[in-house]
């Protein structure tokens, strides 16, 4: 059983991305790491040749910025990097980090059993991880069917399969139809830090980024959040990313005063629902089958 793992990157280290922990934290699992990296004003390349690991190999792409982002194709220069990394993947499984997403080291004995747990079950087309999302600092986590809370993130590599977007797979049924990827649980955690900058490179990352998703880029303010979609985090980060932290005290105290919006009343209803029915209401870019 070969493993790839893969991602795309553009002004990763301008933008605040931990991308050199988040290619850290699987080094151990995979037998090379593909890296899409587009157009750099900054020394991401530099950054990511100074990880000094054999495994990586660079692949120089070029954004399309002409793509136009209404709703039907919403991202999908993002769908094209992540597609271009995959397909230079030659292992059985490939792996897909984002720039901001790290697995702890504790979790990579699970996942490589996991592997091989499937490797021959080709019914299984895909892991699932749980995951955790990081919310103004490193001891607060996002909570609520606004962030998912599972995805795709280790899709079989040996049928045709592509992204359409930046955050899920699809995989080709025929030339005129796809579907999500038929999946399995890995049994392990994606920590998620995109969330945890300060104030002024969140914005500038917001900028960069929000513009391949939408025609109206709106500001960011941290504060502006539904407290009771934050909860504690008491756990351990991993090894690889916990320099990379900013020091914490404490919970993030979001706006005491903050007016719910219409989209986070929705979701306290369907957190109750959740709570109510033993239900996840939040979409699934897979169909579980084990």
């Amino acid at each position: 059983m070969t493993v790839s793992g893969f991602t795309f990157l553009r002004d990763g280290h301008k933008l605040g991305y931990p991308f050199v922990a988040s290619i850290r934290s699987i080094l151990p699992l995979v037998d090379e790491f593909i890296v899409a990296l587009g157009p750099c004003d900054d020394d991401t390349e530099m950054r990511l040749r100074s990880i000094g690991d054999p495994k990586i190999r660079i692949v120089p792409t070029q954004w399309n910025e002409r793509i136009r982002n209404d709703y039907s194709i919403k991202g999908f220069v993002y769908g094209q990097q992540k597609t271009i990394a995959l397909f230079n993947c030659i292992g059985d499984w490939a792996f897909y980090l984002e720039a901001d997403e790290v697995v702890h080291e504790d979790d990579l004995p699970k996942i490589r059993a996991v592997m091989h747990k499937y490797a021959e079950d080709y019914e299984v087309e895909a892991l699932v991880f749980d995951y955790i999302h990081f919310y103004g600092n490193a001891n607060t986590y996002a909570w609520s069917p606004r962030w998912y809370r599972t995805e795709a993130r280790i899709i079989r590599n040996t049928i045709p399969v592509w992204a359409s977007e930046g955050l899920f797979f699809n995989v080709l049924e025929d030339h005129h139809k796809s579907r999500y990827p038929k999946a399995a649980r890995a049994g392990a955690t994606i920590y998620h830090y995109g969330w945890v900058r300060d104030q002024a490179q969140m914005e500038l990352k917001h900028r960069s980024v929000e513009k391949y998703w939408s025609n109206q880029v709106k500001s960011i303010n941290y504060l502006e959040i539904d407290p009771q979609t934050l909860r504690p985090f008491t756990g351990t980060h991993p090894k690889v990313v916990q320099s990379w932290l900013p020091p914490a005290q404490g919970m993030f105290q979001p706006k005491s005063n903050h007016l719910l919006t219409r989209r986070e009343k929705k979701h306290r209803l369907m957190l109750k629902l959740e709570t109510w029915f033993g239900r996840n209401f939040n979409k699934k870019h897979y169909k579980l089958i084990r």
